[in-house]
């Protein structure tokens, strides 16, 4: 039995209602609030009739479904029905069979991809979701993801995400690092992006008046809707963050060939992972000299100090001046 959207949200309505200990929910009741949910959904939904509704109390208590605790109890000549245990809910259980079922289908129809370059990240995707889900039998762990599992602000990517996709705005409770108390933000969101397991979203700041302000997840403490006027953007993000490693756009915004100098130690990394698209390089025999054109900014000078004495920047004349200058400090900190 597939679960469709109607059907999804029937659940959810009915996994709410059986969870509340403050109300006895009749079968007329649940009713009632199912065909609510679906009109809400659809304005022009007929909902559903008593048949379908015991239907999806059977599918519910059902193996193939979550196998739900629910109790069926009399008061006076009627019953009312409630999970035997108030804490239980649908959402928290391991996936049904019927579950299990559809992601394999989405993913055999995912899988047909793979051989288009567009689609190259559905490689990392479909094995991350066998594993995560639980889809595939395995003894002990085989695969580990780069993550933070103490990542905060996590929690606020979806409410994001469908502020941008529904043209919200949004009053954003922020507190960023230098400010010893948070202060309020009018945001109108564009873009998300995540660099170094950090998600940022970028958009317009109203007070600023600056489209391209950037919001860390993680510093945000609370976000609500407003039913102020979205301001559309025109940017193409794509273009914006491909100048530049990471996501800070220095002030100075000139694109600058950047060469460099790797040991040969490294220079097998370097040319496997590209540190920049528009990468160049010629290996030789004191190593490997790397051609990019980007806005140098903060997040690229701290990836060329990664390397550490594996690579020199030939030029330009200030950027060497910079990483010496970092380096040094760095040195008199350890005598």
């Amino acid at each position: 039995m597939a679960i469709n959207k109607n059907a999804f949200i029937r659940y959810q309505v009915l996994d709410k209602c059986f969870r509340n200990p403050g109300r006895m929910y009749f079968w007329e009741d649940l009713l009632e609030e199912c065909n609510k949910a679906l009109l809400e959904l659809n304005p022009l939904s007929n909902g559903i009739q008593r048949r379908q509704l015991f239907q999806d109390f059977i599918f519910m208590e059902s193996e193939q479904g979550w196998s739900v605790p629910l109790e069926k109890i009399r008061y006076g000549r009627k019953v009312y029905y409630r999970y035997a245990d108030i804490h239980f809910s649908i959402n928290s259980q391991p996936l049904n069979e019927t579950e299990a079922s559809q992601i394999k289908s989405a993913l055999m129809i995912l899988s047909r991809f793979t051989g288009s370059p567009q689609f190259d990240w559905i490689k990392e995707i479909i094995p991350a979701i066998e594993d995560k889900l639980g889809l595939i039998n395995k003894e002990k762990e085989v695969i580990a993801f780069d993550a933070n599992i103490d990542l905060k602000g996590i929690d606020f990517l979806s409410p994001i995400f469908n502020a941008i996709l529904n043209k919200r705005v949004l009053n954003i409770l922020y507190k960023d690092f230098k400010t010893p108390k948070p202060y309020n933000i009018v945001f109108h969101p564009y873009y998300l992006k995540q660099y170094n397991n950090r998600w940022f979203v970028f958009g317009l700041n109203e007070e600023r008046e600056t489209p391209y302000w950037n919001i860390a997840l993680d510093r945000i403490e609370k976000i609500e809707e407003t039913n102020l006027e979205y301001k559309f953007d025109t940017i193409d993000w794509e273009d914006y963050f491909y100048d530049i490693i990471g996501v800070t756009m220095p002030e100075n915004k000139n694109i600058q060939e950047v060469i460099l100098k790797f040991s040969n130690e490294l220079a097998p990394y370097i040319i496997t992972k590209p540190i920049h698209p528009s990468q160049k390089h010629k290996l030789e025999e004191d190593g490997l000299t790397v051609r990019i054109s980007i806005i140098p900014n903060y997040e690229f000078e701290r990836l060329i100090m990664s390397f550490g004495d594996s690579v020199t920047i030939l030029e330009p004349k200030y950027l060497r001046e910079i990483l010496f200058e970092h380096f040094s400090n760095a040195k008199n900190k350890y005598k």
